[in-house]
């Protein structure tokens, strides 16, 4: 199942909007880096788990 990390979620003084999406490893990996470069956290294992814990599914749209 694909995973979302959404920065809405977390309110930051930038007031991110981004949203990333895809396979649980990947956003991961593409968080971290986002945290590190916009909101100024250290990479550390954890962040890393952190960032695993609020990942929510994607919920994908049922066509008609």
């Amino acid at each position: 199942m694909r995973k979302i990390a959404d920065c809405r979620d977390y309110p930051s003084v930038s007031g991110c909007t981004l949203t990333i999406s895809g396979e649980e490893d990947e956003v991961v990996r593409a968080a971290t880096e986002h945290a590190i470069s916009v909101h100024e956290h250290t990479d550390s294992p954890e962040l890393r788990e952190q960032i695993r814990a609020m990942l929510k599914n994607e919920e994908v749209p049922q066509h008609a």
